[in-house]
C-alpha cells in the first residue's frame, strides 16, 4: 500500500513537471521559429482570419501556464488548463485532418517531426496523465477534514 500512496503524492507534480517541459519546449520553438510560425497559422484553414493574434497568444499562454504547472497554489487550475489546451490542439488537428486538403504543422522543433498520427496519439497521452493528476488532486482536496 505505501507504493500507491507515494504514487498519489508524486502522480500530481510529476505531471506538471512534464507538462511544463513540454509547454516552455513548445513556446520556446514557435518563438524561435517566430515568422514561420505565423505564416504557417495564416495557411490553416480554420485560423487564417486570426494567426496574427494567435501567434502571439499561443506561446505567451503556455509559459504562463508553465509556470502555473510548477506552484502548488495553483496546479490543479493550471492542469485544468493544459487539460482544455491539449483537447483544443488535438480536435484541431483531427477537425483539419479530415476537413481541410492542405495541412499546416505549426509545431515547432521535435514535434513537427512526428506524423499526424503520432501527433493525435502524443496529445491524446498528455490528455490522459492530466485527467490522471486533476482526479488525484480533486480526491485530495475534496476529503480534507474540516478545520474548526
Amino acid at each position: 500500500m505505501k507504493g500507491s500512496k507515494n504514487i498519489k503524492i508524486w502522480l500530481p507534480y510529476t505531471v506538471s513537471i512534464l507538462c511544463s517541459i513540454l509547454f516552455i519546449y513548445a513556446a520556446t520553438s514557435k518563438l524561435w521559429d517566430f515568422q514561420q510560425f505565423k505564416v504557417q497559422l495564416g495557411q490553416s484553414p480554420i485560423l487564417t482570419a486570426y494567426a496574427n493574434w494567435i501567434a502571439w497568444v499561443v506561446p505567451v499562454s503556455e509559459y504562463i501556464i508553465a509556470f502555473l504547472l510548477l506552484l502548488d497554489r495553483y496546479r490543479l487550475i493550471a492542469l485544468y488548463v493544459t487539460l482544455g489546451l491539449m483537447t483544443m490542439f488535438t480536435t484541431y488537428i483531427i477537425l483539419v485532418l479530415n476537413f481541410s486538403d492542405y495541412i499546416p504543422c505549426s509545431c515547432g522543433g521535435v514535434l513537427e517531426n512526428l506524423g499526424w498520427t503520432e501527433h493525435v496519439i502524443f496529445n491524446t497521452l498528455f490528455i490522459i496523465i492530466s485527467i490522471m493528476a486533476i482526479v488525484q488532486l480533486e480526491s485530495k482536496t475534496m476529503y480534507k477534514p474540516l478545520q474548526s
